[in-house]
């Protein structure tokens, strides 16, 4: 597992670096998409997360649903184009796993898309996700460490 800036950044997975979601290929085709380590501890302590329905579509760059804590509301962005084929459900009655496994148990929704060669354009993944993702908290001022 890459670190930056003490924040966990899985190298298997692809990264939409600006929106804080990583994006994990599943063997039928889906992409399973969730907020990253970083992400969550912006966050703070997350009290609700409420994915979009399965059957819905998600455009790239828009809510693929969203999640609150006590000090943020805000959208998990859909880093491609799709329809959702799969939720957590069960970060409606528990989103503990948000904070606690954002990259297992706190994944948010899963997506079939559209057109995935045109949407991986700006996900990096790999070595190249954590030198970049580190470079990009470094400039916010996000250190998971604090």
């Amino acid at each position: 597992m890459g670190t930056a800036n003490n924040c966990n950044v899985p190298e298997e997975l692809y990264y939409w670096i600006p929106e804080h979601v990583w994006i994990r290929p599943e063997d039928d085709g889906t992409y399973t998409i969730g907020m990253t380590d970083a992400a969550q501890r912006l966050a703070g302590n997350i009290i609700n997360g409420s994915p979009k329905a399965a059957g819905r579509k998600v455009k790239k760059g828009r809510s693929s649903g969203t999640v609150e804590s006590s000090k943020w509301v805000g959208p998990i962005k859909a880093p491609m184009t799709g329809e959702i084929v799969e939720t957590n459900e069960g970060l409606r009655d528990d989103p503990s796993p948000l904070n606690q496994d954002p990259y297992g148990a706190g994944w948010f929704v899963r997506v079939m898309p559209d057109d995935w060669d045109a949407d991986k354009g700006e996900l990096l993944t790999g070595e190249e996700a954590v030198t970049e993702y580190e470079k990009f908290l470094k400039e916010e001022g996000i250190d998971c460490g604090s």
